[in-house]
């Protein structure tokens, strides 16, 4: 026999399963913009700044609309001419990622609420993110289709790709790639950015992604990129095992030794662009070497 709660619980399912149902068919707009305007600090200096939330279409070769991908672009204001201006084009991993991480983790104007080690603070939201790129450079942050907002558009009949169809169009490393980089061409014409020197940075896939894009870019669209940016990369390809696998990791160790104060006095004294250098030479000219002769290393 249900009990009174059990009831009532059954009454509120049906009650909120339309709305549920309601929310899932939404869609965005193709084409839509919003423009707001803001002001935060970066390393103690106000910068003003536009934030533009919008949809920007992919096409296929007939020119019919495909998807519609969700951006978040952010502009320093009052710059005469963004010829000299970079432009960062910042994509996550996954690959079924959206922007969120590098947008409120990393060089967004505002990062999530956390502590040091990464952990939420209460009141939850977000502050301002003090060490920002963008007193320096304006950044676009993208979706791929499937991730955040972007979703893929019915055919003229109004039925929606099959999944071979989706996944010849966009899930896979190449088609990844190949409407991304028109998508790129796209959003750099319609902003008039084509003469300010232009970034990629990626997250993890994000790092395979930009890989690609960057040779995509420069012999499909005749784009040639300024930079690649790699966080948190993957192996892209390149085996790195043995020795190599192990020497890598010295540099980020020294990092974090570095912020968290642990170091010999003579290296802590120093600023993280100095030390830096130190070790990666360290690690080339000497650990690299030792790690690979192994027990050999006894006897030389």
């Amino acid at each position: 026999m249900q009990t009174t709660f059990q009831k009532h619980l059954i009454v509120l399912c049906l009650l909120f399963t339309p709305l549920v149902l309601g929310e899932n068919e939404r869609t965005l707009p193709v084409e839509k913009i919003v423009v707001t305007k803001h002001s935060t600090k970066i390393n103690g200096t106000k910068i003003n700044y536009t934030a533009t939330a919008g949809t920007q279409p992919v096409w296929n070769e007939k020119g019919e609309a495909i998807a519609n991908l969700f951006y978040t672009y952010y502009q320093r204001s009052n710059i005469k001419d963004n010829s000299q201006r970079p432009l960062l084009i910042s994509f996550n991993g996954g690959p079924g990622s959206a922007s969120v991480w590098m947008h409120v983790a990393y060089t967004g104007p505002r990062v999530l609420n956390v502590d040091d080690e990464g952990y939420p603070l209460q009141p939850y939201g977000v502050k301002t993110n003090d060490y920002s790129v963008l007193d320096v450079a304006d950044i676009v942050f993208v979706n791929p289709v499937m991730t955040g907002y972007s979703r893929p558009l019915p055919n003229k009949d109004g039925k929606m790709p099959s999944k071979e169809e989706l996944k010849k169009m966009f899930f896979g490393v190449n088609a990844d790639i190949r409407y991304l980089a028109e998508w790129i061409n796209t959003f750099v014409t319609r902003n008039n950015r084509w003469r300010s020197p232009k970034y990629l940075i990626g997250e993890s896939y994000g790092t395979t992604r930009v890989a690609g894009l960057a040779l995509a870019l420069q012999q499909q669209q005749w784009m040639y990129i300024n930079g690649v940016v790699l966080v948190s990369p993957t192996s892209i390809g390149i085996r790195r095992d043995g020795p190599v696998l192990s020497a890598n990791r010295l540099p980020y160790f020294a990092a974090a030794a570095w912020y968290h104060k642990v170091l010999p006095e003579a290296l802590q004294s120093k600023d993280l662009d100095e030390v830096l250098p130190e070790v990666e030479a360290y690690t080339l000219n000497h650990y690299l070497p030792a790690l690979a002769k192994g027990g050999l290393l006894f006897w030389s």
